[in-house]
This record gives C-alpha cells, sequence and structure tokens, in this order.
C-alpha cells in the first residue's frame, strides 16, 4: 500500500473512508496523537467513545496480552477503534500475528499502529518495508514554514488580531515546525493581547517559550562552526538586550545539557521537547566526551562568575572563545 500524506488522510476520512488497520509515524507527536484522536472521534459514536476507544503502548503490553485484547469484540456491533503506539519494539513475527488477527476485515473495527516520532522508521529499514506494504500508512512530518505561517494568520485573525511581519517570522523560527507548539504559542498569544491587537516583536520574545533556546540556538551554532567573531557579537547583543552573563551562561549550560541527552538518547523536558530534532542536529558534530568537557568548562565559568573577581562579560567571552576552539588555536 501507499503512504499517504495527513492531508489526503483527512480528505479521505472527512468523505467517510475508513481503512481497517493503519500505520502512523513521522517527525511530529502531536500530529499523531491528534490524527489518531480525530479518527477515533469519526468513526466511534461519542457515547461510546470512552468503552471503545482503547490504547496500548508496544513497550508496557505483551504480544499475548494486546492478542487477548483485540479478540473481544464490542457487543452488538458497536464500532471499536483499538490504538497500539510502539509498535516497533515488537518482532516481525508478532507483529504479523497481530495482522493475522484482522483478517476477514470487521468493518466495525479499526486499529491504529504507530510509532513515535523519535522511533520512526528509516526508509530503508525492512521494518518500514514491513509496514507500509502491510497497511495504509502516513507520515506526518514537521510543518513547512508556509504551514506554520497559514495556519498562524488564520488562528490570530478568527480571533481578530493582527501580526507584524517580524513578529511572524520570530515565531516561525520558534515553533520550528512543531504543529503542538505551534498551538500552545497561539492561544498564548490570545489570552496576552487584547481583540484588535497587533501581535509584535516585543511579545513573542516577552510571551514566547524558547525565545531565550533560541537565541541560545543562534549562538550554539556560532560556537559550533567556530566562528569566533559572531560568538562575541551575539553575546555582545545579548547583553545588550538585558540579559546577564551569568543568565546566558545558565541557558548556555541548559542547552548543552540537551545535546547531551539527546546524544544519548535520553528525554527532554516536555516544554523543550518539541526542540528535540533542532538539538539533534548539532549534538551529531559532537563526540560525548567532547560535550561533556564543554559541561565541565560551563560549571567551572559558573565558578569564576560567582567569585566575582573578574568582570562577567569576560568571563563570559572567554568561555565562548574557548568553546570555538579559539584559544586552542592561539
Amino acid at each position: 500500500m501507499a503512504t499517504k500524506t495527513p492531508g489526503e488522510f483527512l480528505k479521505e476520512i472527512s468523505s467517510g473512508k475508513f481503512q481497517p488497520v493503519y500505520y502512523f509515524f513521522g517527525e511530529d507527536d502531536y500530529r499523531i496523537i491528534e490524527a489518531e484522536k480525530y479518527l477515533a472521534s469519526q468513526f466511534i459514536p461519542d457515547l461510546q467513545l470512552i468503552t471503545n476507544y482503547r490504547r496500548f503502548d508496544g513497550k508496557k503490553t505483551a504480544c499475548a496480552d494486546l492478542q487477548a485484547e483485540m479478540a473481544v469484540y464490542p457487543m452488538l456491533g458497536e464500532k471499536q477503534l483499538i490504538a497500539v503506539t510502539n509498535i516497533q519494539n515488537y518482532k516481525k513475527e508478532d507483529i504479523d500475528k497481530i495482522l493475522r488477527m484482522l483478517t476477514p476485515v470487521d468493518p466495525n473495527r479499526i486499529v491504529v499502529l504507530s510509532s513515535p516520532a523519535d522511533k520512526a522508521p528509516k526508509k530503508k529499514s525492512a521494518f518500514y518495508r514491513n509496514m507500509t506494504t502491510a497497511v495504509m500508512s502516513i507520515e506526518f512530518n514537521k510543518l513547512t514554514d508556509i504551514e506554520v505561517r497559514r495556519m498562524v494568520h488564520r488562528k490570530l485573525e478568527k480571533n481578530n488580531l493582527k501580526i507584524d511581519p517580524e513578529a511572524l517570522t520570530l515565531l516561525t523560527e520558534l515553533i520550528a515546525g512543531n504543529r503542538g507548539a505551534l498551538e500552545a504559542e497561539a492561544d498564548k498569544l490570545l489570552n496576552y493581547k487584547e481583540e484588535g491587537q497587533t501581535v509584535t516583536l516585543e511579545d513573542i520574545r516577552e510571551v514566547a517559550a524558547g525565545y531565550q533556546a533560541y537565541t541560545v540556538f543562534t549562538l550554539a551554532d556560532h560556537i559550533i562552526e567556530g566562528q569566533s567573531k559572531k560568538v562575541l557579537q551575539q553575546i555582545e547583543k545579548l547583553i545588550a538586550d538585558g540579559n546577564s552573563p551569568t543568565g546566558i551562561l545558565y541557558f548556555l549550560g541548559l542547552h548543552f545539557i540537551s545535546l547531551y541527552k539527546v546524544k544519548n538518547n535520553k528525554q527532554l523536558e516536555a516544554h523543550r521537547r518539541w526542540l528535540t530534532y533542532r538539538f539533534r542536529s548539532q549534538a551529531e558534530k559532537y563526540e560525548n566526551e567532547q560535550l561533556e568537557d564543554i559541561l565541565i568548562e560551563i560549571a567551572r565559568t559558573d565558578a569564576d562568575l560567582r567569585k566575582g573577581k573578574l568582570k562577567p562579560a569576560l568571563v563570559l567571552e572567554a568561555l565562548a572563545l574557548k568553546l570555538t576552539g579559539e584559544t586552542r588555536n592561539q
């Protein structure tokens, strides 16, 4: 079977066409979960949703237990949706057993198999080929910048709000294609601004979660690229904008801790999880030992700042140059 886009999937569902089995995967967990909920709401009558929408986790549910649950059919022809996340945790023979239970097709039941974003299969893997061949597969990737801009505009205009072009550009960068982040940030702006007002660049800096993380992302990019001049300019700009050297160091420390976690497949805090794919692209440029050395240097710099013997800005700049490799090359 062909892999379809979310748009094609929604079009089919809206027209009342349902497949007996789906496989959801991709980069955006929020879109996967929301698509599953939407499918359940369209297929199962409201009064049956609580009892007939069943969710299981392949990491916690043994295949035999899942089969036992699937063997129980709703009474009197009621409709049922069974969702199984982390399907990639099962062995191929277990997945084959699950799929065989779905033949012949029962028009009153839908099964949604899915993999979270951090476990999305590689396109060349046997698992990917097997799943996309056996069942209808939907790939939920990050939104494009154009899609983010369009959706933000639509959501704000619906509530009689406008947004400056510069503010929209920064918000799009912060959202980074994450649908969950888009919903959260748009809702915060709706609560922050009065009807008829315009969202400004300053509003985004004040309200949007991740703005500080975003500015540190830029600083980290310059550090990774070894661009010492840009690093110093970025630090100067951050301080001029009212950020203290200790505050910048704090967020820089959090940033490299996040890189270390992503590098070692550790889950980030909920409010930073939507930035995982951006952390991963930077983490790939380091070895574990390098990240550990950087964290040690940041801790030492924090101790120096606390002693207060040198100007904080100079201490921070010295660290930044060391991280770019500038001091090692001198």
